[in-house]
Formats: structure tokens, C-alpha cells, sequence
């Protein structure tokens, strides 16, 4: 039996165990009911049920170096709100507005009108992506239906502490032949990256079994695990499940198959853009050359970062006036924008920077060794211009995309164009910019416009 000293710490719920492996503690430790290995703290959870304790203190004797008993205290309980009939109650949060409300006939029909309505079956209560506009429109519909709002925001300026994953502790690599895998089905080098980490994570949920042994549950009970303890986001949910089904499917070659977990749904938030006055302050506020010819033609042409980074100089087709993206996202090739103003700006950066191969490169590159520019540079660059043009919303490279295809739509572009430059593969997605624009908001009058307050 292995001789290695034992920490125990005993809560009101829980008991935690830190050991080292040994074939025989981890036997006995999953022999208790509902013991379960967190992957993330490397240690087992085991419920405080009567007689667990006293099985553990039997089995490790004296090899408990450490044993702490402790009182976890009860989390403090959510404000309560009880609503009456006539009431309703909205709760702006993480991009959303959230309702609340007894059944009300024509305001569910109203609410059922905005698009990506969702009803929570579990918190009872209607969500909507928020906009401003409809903000509006929904204060509009409460006062046309007398009924009484309550609206109330909730702050999440603080960051989501989110438990930090302890990648040096992990005892297993991803198998050699799942990147092969990646690369003989030309995955891009960024999912190559995600993928892998994702699955080396869930390998080393539980360090003490071959991968070929597991099975559903254990990829159920790592989904739950990702979401409860990790509290990661939808996506990175999704990702970690597709990332799983990849080995089991393609390295194995095993039947597609459906494994019963609750995928969850991605968030319906509306994308954050600038304004075109905003846009301008932040280019006027990007005083050196390089870094506004970069903010400029990532604007201009509604690129993605990694597509900014990839260009080259031969992409650049000033007699047609438009620029080539080659093999983004889906393997895509596509023609986008060149704008006039765009391209003179680049001759002047050209001209002195002289780039070598890819239209902006990174310190060190040369001409038989170019390396592109890094893209964390360009986001601490918008940044940086962001700040000095005090704004003050939560903006990213991508949001110059979001803003470029806002733009083109209140100037009466139609959408199957702005689909074609943004290379998006459905049009559902690019319909999401019609919820954006502020067009025709200065026609919508608060119902505080309607009443005469006069003495």
C-alpha cells in the first residue's frame, strides 16, 4: 500500500481528499458513493454522508498527515423579488433583459416578436438581447398595456472569477495521433491549438485511466464539471464536446454518434459597435502611421484579426480596388472593400516601413524570414486609441467588423452584399446587424413625450 502522506479536509457537505496515485487508494476512494475527481484542484470529492469519514480514517490510518474539519458556511441567498399582478419587472444584465412577469396574454405575444426571445423554463422569466432600441420598444409596449414597470440593472463591470486551470500538474499529453488527425483534415492551426488543449484537459480529468477506457459518462460528467466548477462560457462548452467527439469519431473511426449531455445553447448577446463618430475619434487618436493603417484597413474592409494578420502585400488589388482574404475562416477565400482613402494611407505606410512580404510585419521580420504582426499588438493598439478618445464601452478588434457592417447597413447596403464581404456562410448571421442600427430609433418617441406635465 502506498505510504505517501494523506490531507483531509472535512466540510459540512463535502469531504476532500489530496493523496498520491496508488492503485488501491483510488479503487477504494471510487468504491464510496458518488466520489468524483476534480481534474482542476486534482483532488476527490467525496459526500459528507455518515459513516464516510470514519471508512476513510480505517482505510489510510495513519498515512493522514493532515485532517481538518470545517463548517462550510451557506451561501448567501439571491434577492428575492415577489410580483404582483400588473407588474413587470425588468432586469438588464450581461447584454440581455430579462422579464419577469405573471402570464400576460399580449405581452408574451409582443415579447415573442424580437428575435432570439427565449423563455428560462427554470428561472420562469423571458429573455431579450438588449439594445437600446429594444429597450425602447418594450418600455413602450408595458406603458401602452398599463401595466407597471420595474426596471433594475445590475452591474457585472467586475470580472467573472473564473477557477484558473493548473495545466502543470497534468500527468498526460495529448496522443501524438490526434494532432495527425488535425493536420491530415487541414484544420487551421488555431483549432489545431484548441482543440488539442481542450482534449488534454479532459484526458487529465482522470489521470489514473487510459483514454480508451472511458466512456459516456465520464464525457457527461466532464461537460458538468466544465460548466459547475470551471464555469466556463457556452462556447468553450460546445468546443470541449466537439473537441472530444473528434478523437472518438475521426482518430478512432468510430459511428458518428449523439452522447446524451445537455449542449448548451450560445448566448444570444447583440455584437457591441461604434458609432461612426467614434470610429473617427479613435483613427485620429492612432497617431503613429503603422498602427493606423492597420485600425484603418481592419475598419474599412470588416476583417477579422487573424485575417488582418495573414495579408500579404499581393492581396492588395488597387486597379480593381478591393482586397483578397485568402482561406479564412472555413477554408474560404473572398474578395472585400478597398477603400480610396484606405489605400493611400497604405502607399504612405508602404513606402516607409517597406514590409517585405505580408502587408504588415512584426518586429525581426526580414526578407527571407517574414514574420506577421502579432495580433495582441493591434489589440492592445485599439486599446490604447480607444482610451484617449474616451471611450468608455468594452470594444475589441472585432467590434471595428461589427461596426463596418452596422455602417454599410444604415447607408442602405443590402445584406446579401455585406454577407458576401463579411464571407459569413448564412445569412442568419449577418441578419443580426439589422437589430444593431440605430436606423429609425429617432423615430420612436418616449411615452414621457406623450404627457403634459405642464402646471
Amino acid at each position: 500500500m502506498n505510504s505517501f502522506p494523506i490531507s483531509v479536509l472535512v466540510t459540512e457537505k463535502k469531504i476532500f481528499i489530496k493523496m498520491p496515485k496508488g492503485e488501491a487508494d483510488v479503487d477504494f476512494v471510487r468504491s464510496l458513493r458518488y466520489s468524483r475527481w476534480n481534474g482542476e484542484s486534482f483532488h476527490w470529492e467525496i459526500p459528507n454522508y455518515p459513516g464516510n469519514l470514519d471508512k476513510i480514517k480505517r482505510h489510510f490510518g495513519d498515512r493522514i498527515s493532515e485532517l481538518t474539519e470545517t463548517l462550510q458556511a451557506e451561501p448567501p441567498k439571491a434577492e428575492t423579488f415577489v410580483l404582483e399582478k400588473g407588474q413587470v419587472l425588468i432586469l438588464k444584465e450581461k447584454g440581455t433583459l430579462k422579464l419577469h412577469f405573471l402570464f400576460h396574454e399580449e405581452l408574451i405575444k409582443a415579447v415573442k416578436q424580437f428575435p432570439f426571445y427565449r423563455w428560462d423554463t427554470t428561472q420562469k422569466h423571458w429573455t431579450v438581447p438588449f439594445s437600446p432600441k429594444y429597450e425602447q420598444e418594450i418600455r413602450q409596449k408595458i406603458a401602452d398595456l398599463g401595466l407597471e414597470l420595474i426596471f433594475k440593472e445590475i452591474n457585472n463591470s467586475s470580472p467573472k472569477v473564473r477557477p484558473k486551470l493548473n495545466t502543470q500538474a497534468f500527468t498526460q499529453t495529448c496522443p501524438p495521433e490526434y494532432t495527425q488527425k488535425l493536420q491530415e483534415l487541414r484544420y487551421s492551426p488555431q483549432t489545431l491549438k484548441t482543440y488539442s488543449a481542450l482534449f488534454t484537459e479532459f484526458i487529465n480529468f482522470f489521470p489514473d485511466r487510459k483514454v480508451d477506457e472511458l466512456n459516456e459518462k465520464d464525457i457527461m460528467d466532464f461537460s458538468t464539471h466544465l460548466v459547475v466548477t470551471r464555469k466556463v462560457s457556452s462556447s468553450y462548452q460546445n468546443q470541449a464536446i466537439n473537441a472530444i467527439k473528434f478523437y472518438y469519431e475521426k482518430v478512432k473511426g468510430g459511428p458518428k454518434k449523439f452522447y446524451p449531455i445537455d449542449r448548451p445553447q450560445r448566448e444570444k448577446i447583440l455584437p457591441e459597435v461604434c458609432s461612426e463618430e467614434e470610429i473617427v475619434s479613435i483613427l485620429k487618436c492612432t497617431t503613429n502611421l503603422k498602427h493606423r493603417a492597420i485600425l484603418t484597413t481592419i475598419y474599412s474592409a470588416g476583417l477579422r484579426i487573424s485575417e488582418l494578420i495573414n495579408l500579404k502585400i499581393t492581396h492588395i488589388d488597387s486597379k480593381r480596388m478591393q482586397i483578397r482574404v485568402e482561406q479564412s475562416k472555413g477554408k474560404k477565400d473572398r474578395y472585400t472593400l478597398l477603400s480610396s482613402k484606405t489605400l493611400k494611407l497604405l502607399r504612405e505606410y508602404i513606402q516607409v516601413y517597406k514590409p517585405h512580404y505580408y502587408l504588415f510585419e512584426g518586429q525581426g521580420s526580414k526578407k527571407n524570414h517574414p514574420i506577421p504582426y502579432a495580433a495582441r499588438s493591434i489589440q492592445a493598439t485599439l486599446k490604447e486609441s480607444a482610451h484617449k478618445a474616451g471611450i468608455t464601452k468594452r470594444i475589441s478588434v472585432h467590434t471595428l467588423r461589427h461596426s463596418f457592417a452596422t455602417h454599410l447597413l444604415e447607408h442602405g447596403t443590402d445584406l446579401r452584399y455585406i454577407q458576401s464581404l463579411l464571407g459569413h456562410e448564412s445569412s442568419k448571421t449577418t441578419e443580426v446587424y439589422t437589430h444593431v442600427t440605430t436606423k429609425g430609433f429617432d423615430q420612436i418617441k418616449s411615452p414621457l413625450d406623450q404627457l403634459d406635465l405642464d402646471d
